[in-house]
Parts: C-alpha cells; structure tokens; sequence
C-alpha cells in the first residue's frame, strides 16, 4: 500500500476535477451546438429534416450513455479510425447533450401562443425574422434556466468516461483508492466535488426560473 497524505489526495483530486470541468465545457458547448442545428431544421415544418431529428434524438436518447462511449471509442477504432479517450468522450457527450437540449428547445417553443406565428405571418414576416425577432426572444428567457439545469447532468455524465480510460475526476478517485485502500475517504471526497460542482448550478437554474417568471 502506498503512503499518500490527505494534502497529496486532495491535490490529486483537484487536479482531475480541471478535466472534469474542461469535457463538461466541450461536451455542453458542442451539445448545444448540435442542438441549435437539429431546432431550425425541426422548425422548418420539413417532414424529412423533421424525421432525422426524430431519429437522432430517439437514437440518443433511447441508448444508455455508457454505451455510446463504447462505441465511439472501440467501435470507431475497429473501423479503422484511431481515437482519444479525451475525443471519444466530447463526442459521445455532445450527441448525449444535443439529444436532450433539443427537445427541452422544443418543449419550451411549443408553450408559446402558435396565433404568434399566425401574426407574424400576417405582418409579412419571413421564417427567419419571425423566428429572430418575436419566436427566440421569449424561447430564450423559458428555455434558460432548465438548459442550465441539465448542465447538471453533463458534469455527472462525466465520470462514464473514466470507463474508456480517460483520467477524470472519477477515475482518479479510482487509482487513489487502489493505491491507498480507503474507499471511503477517497470517494466521500469525490462526492464532495461533485457536490460543490453541481449544486450551485441547480440553484442557479432555480433562480433563474423565479427571474424570468417562467412558471407564469
């Protein structure tokens, strides 16, 4: 057994909580990327664009996170196409976040009056600038506080990744347990940082529901 002292686990642990918060950051990033494309094709009305978007957020959805890191780190690799852990982690995250941003989009488009589109259509506006000057402006203020609660997700989807090898926060929680032998101590700090990582989140997003009055 290896003599760590509590100030060499803590340091340990924070230096990995940097990679938690960098795939978090590029994962929600790229998500909500994604997500943005997969919204203006569903509010096209094509029924094609309509159906991929339907598809892919099924597909993500539908399919247990773990294994769509399995599969973009094994299986593109079986392919003939050498991967990171690292970029095996942001992509699998970013389809895992834009699957569920969407449809919180969705959701949150969907409570405003359709007697608005109507309107703007009456008044002679395009597609593009019903959507820029009278659709988004209210989406935005409904939409931001569960999307900045579901952030909350991503980070603990992080940890998954330690499974493909990538050294994050839990998998070196893991590696400090091996060495030392005191799973309680080490993953009763893990669990801390975690804590600390998404709790102000969550009252953030509360917060912002009261501010933007979206239960109104």
């Amino acid at each position: 057994m290896i003599e760590f002292s509590n100030y060499d686990i803590l340091r340990n642990l924070m230096f990995a909580t940097q990679w938690t918060i960098l795939l978090s950051l590029a994962a929600f990033i790229g998500g909500t990327t994604v997500a943005l494309t997969l919204t203006a094709m569903r509010l096209t009305r094509n029924p094609v664009m309509q159906r991929i978007v339907k598809i892919y957020v099924e597909l993500f959805q539908g399919t247990p996170l773990l294994m769509q890191m399995f599969l973009c780190f094994f299986g593109l690799s079986m392919l003939g196409y050498e991967i990171s852990a690292w970029s095996a982690a942001i992509l699998s995250l970013t389809f895992f976040t834009s699957a569920f941003l969407v449809e919180i989009w969705r959701g949150c488009i969907d409570t405003l009056p359709k007697g608005q589109w109507e309107a703007s259509r009456c008044l002679g506006l395009s597609f593009l600038q019903t959507l820029r000057f009278i659709i988004l402006p209210q989406a935005i203020r409904v939409a931001t506080a569960p999307t900045v609660g579901f952030s909350v997700q991503v980070i603990k989807g992080t940890a998954l990744a330690s499974v493909i090898g990538f050294v994050e926060l839990t998998k070196v929680g893991t590696m400090l347990n091996n060495a030392t032998f005191e799973p309680f101590k080490i993953f009763t700090l893990v669990a801390l940082i975690y804590f600390v990582l998404c709790y102000p989140l969550s009252l953030y997003s509360k917060h912002l529901e009261k501010k933007f009055n979206v239960s109104r």
